[in-house]
């Protein structure tokens, strides 16, 4: 079987209302999704990196082994791929949680996808800011 995670996160102000999104498919048909709401004040960065953290943990709650995780997020997959430094402090905790994670999985890979290609988690981390209520 093959899992694909796509996920995606924003704010309106960057800093400023922020929500995440992450759907995982299976063999191309949708078996999960979520959005949450990430802050007040939170920055882009932010905000996708709690997208593909929650969507690692659903993964890693459902067993998953090998998932290709998507993102248009240039700075979390390269950061993820250990080609650019992590060196804003505000990210250091949630790379750090993002590590512990893929721990978990057996292969995975991060790839960067264009926004046109991330649609579905686009929506989701749109939605997020629609829970602050």
């Amino acid at each position: 079987m093959e899992y694909t995670l796509y996920f995606d996160g924003c704010s309106k102000g960057n800093p400023g209302e922020a929500g995440a999104g992450a759907v995982i498919y299976q063999n191309e048909t949708e078996i999960w999704s979520s959005s949450v709401y990430v802050g007040a004040k939170e920055t882009n960065n932010v905000a996708e990196y709690t997208g593909m953290i929650l969507g690692l943990t659903e993964a890693a709650g459902r067993n998953i082994k090998n998932i290709s995780v998507k993102g248009d997020s240039m700075l979390v997959i390269k950061q993820m791929r250990g080609e650019y430094k992590v060196n804003s402090s505000n990210l250091k905790e949630l790379f750090a949680r993002s590590k512990r994670l893929v721990s978990q999985f057996e292969t995975i890979a991060f790839d960067h996808v264009y926004r046109d290609m991330n649609k579905r988690a686009d929506s989701l981390s749109n939605d997020g800011i629609l829970l602050r209520c």
